[in-house]
């Protein structure tokens, strides 16, 4: 079964670094067409709540609500009952994100107040922010469908289409902003029209895989069915359970607007590379083994589902390492490279670097949070996870206040001390309960880990200068990044077979997943 992990898990890694760069490139585009000013700021906090429903819906939150019910149906009844149920979810949650939606419409003056209260009321950049808003709130709708779709395929073990899926989101982005833009009296406007035409295309692409399955929903509306009434009652526990990060990351928005005009752009740029190995890692974990945990449920496997745990970790730590010392290391080569071009200038590389180190210090926290929420959304166990976010949160908060002097560093430092708040507090749990019990071996496979991770941090400090990206154009800034970023994960991979670290370690005892 490991392998079988391995092979899901590369899948969705894969699909999801297609996005991941696509998404490079869509803010590479939007750092040089439209530089960090007001208007940008507009977008980015007009965008902080579609973007937000995304990271919701579609990685990993709405699935620990919907996919262990799903499973439970597939173990355990017909498959009438099945094909009912999800045309009867389909349906409501349909319904639900309808009349959401227009609400949001209605009040976006109030919403833009509440996540950026530092543009003044009735002025230019809130006005403008207002109007995007209206446009990319339907959004809400689309994602939302598309990522109870998602998760009816994972249940399924098909995990590449939902996957994809997210790439045609910075398609429409980047097709919007190099052939709508020029035509606007506001070419910021743009983007916006972007995220609604990619919630359209988002759902349409889910369609095929759905007929194949036999499963594509009719929709039924229906809130006194029992498993519906269920399903509800999960859903927003689990998506609070799974996001308390990127709720603190709209709050780190809240509070910057009140700070230097840029501090929104900077924290976004900055947090869209942290998304990287996050996304890649953390997604692909969160989405292969959630239906495994649950199917492990489903059959009361208690021995297969802490090993898929521990499985679960040590890969997370594996990677997650070296990407959160090549984000502090590497950050403003990183930046540089990727978003340093005319409006965007030296000054906006330093400071979002400032909280790009301070967010990439939870990047191994944000990764393990995906795989242990799983531990008990899988037994359908949501207040543990809820109980535990809101302590995150709260902490984060007073953190934020404490972390006042380091300005938009200090918030994303917050919500990096944050997550790991959170990791503690679950790890805690699941081990108290029993119900995740280490593998032997753990000693020593950390002890390879950090001589591993020295080694690279080493070599990338002791010999890599900043400046050097200030005088190299553009060509030499990406080929100088990748030779770099090569040898650090050659010095890291070496280290680590030097060491005696094989693929074998890291699979569950004889296989028996």
């Amino acid at each position: 079964m490991s392998r079988q992990l391995f092979k899901s898990t590369l899948i969705v890694s894969s699909m999801t670094l297609i996005s991941r760069l696509l998404g490079f490139v869509r803010d590479m585009l939007i750092a040089r067409l439209f530089g960090v000013d007001l208007a940008t700021d507009a977008f980015f906090v007009a965008f902080k709540i579609p973007n937000f429903l995304r990271r919701l819906f579609t990685e990993g939150a709405f699935a620990h609500a919907f996919v262990p019910i799903v499973t439970e149906y597939k173990e355990n009844s017909d498959p009438v009952s099945l094909k009912q149920f999800i045309n009867k979810s389909t349906g409501t949650l349909a319904v639900i994100l309808l009349a959401i939606t227009l609400i949001g419409v209605i009040i976006a003056p109030l919403l833009i107040v509440l996540l950026a209260p530092g543009f003044s009321w009735q002025g230019t950049q809130h006005d403008l922010a207002v109007q995007m808003l209206q446009i990319t709130l339907p959004y809400l709708f689309f994602i939302g469908l598309t990522a109870l779709a998602g998760s009816i395929l994972n249940a399924h073990d098909k995990f590449a289409v939902p996957a994809l899926t997210p790439v045609f989101l910075n398609i429409c982005m980047i097709a919007t902003a190099i052939y709508l833009a020029p035509k606007m009296h506001n070419p910021v406007i743009a983007l916006a029209w972007g995220v609604f035409i990619a919630g359209i295309v988002q759902v349409l692409f889910q369609l095929p895989a759905l007929i194949q399955l036999g499963l594509l929903p009719r929709l039924k509306v229906d809130f006194k069915d029992p498993g519906i009434q269920h399903f509800l009652k999960q859903l927003l526990p689990s998506i609070f359970s799974v996001s308390v990060t990127q709720i603190n990351l709209l709050l780190d928005t809240l509070v910057a607007s009140f700070l230097t005009v840029g501090s929104v752009s900077w924290l976004y740029y900055s947090d869209r590379l942290v998304e990287f190995p996050v996304g890649i890692l953390g997604l692909a974990l969160g989405s292969v083994i959630l239906p495994h945990l649950s199917k492990n449920t489903a059959t009361e496997n208690r021995a297969a589902f802490s090993q898929t745990i521990d499985w679960g970790l040590r890969l997370a730590i594996l990677v997650g390492m070296p990407a959160t010392l090549g984000l502090i290391l590497l950050a403003e080569p990183l930046l540089s490279t990727l978003f340093q071009y005319k409006e965007f200038g030296a000054d906006d590389v330093i400071l979002s670097a400032q909280s790009l180190r301070a967010y990439a210090i939870g990047v191994l926290g944000y990764i393990l949070i995906k795989v242990l929420v799983g531990g008990f959304t899988a037994r359908q166990d949501m207040k543990t996870p809820v109980r535990y976010g809101i302590y995150a949160m709260v902490a984060s908060l007073a953190l934020n206040v404490l972390a006042i002097p380091l300005h938009h560093a200090g918030l994303a430092l917050a919500t990096s001390l944050g997550a790991f708040i959170n990791v503690g507090l679950l790890l805690k749990t699941l081990l108290k309960q029993q119900v995740y019990r280490p593998t032997a071996g753990w000693l020593l496979f950390t002890i390879r880990i950090v001589l591993a991770s020295m080694a690279m941090s080493w070599v990338l400090y002791a010999y890599v200068k900043p400046e050097w990206w200030q005088g190299w154009s553009s060509g030499e800034r990406v080929l100088n990044l990748l030779l770099w970023v090569g040898i650090g994960m050659i010095i890291y991979s070496a280290t680590l077979l030097l060491s005696g670290l094989r693929l074998r370690h890291l699979t569950v005892p004889h296989d028996r997943m």
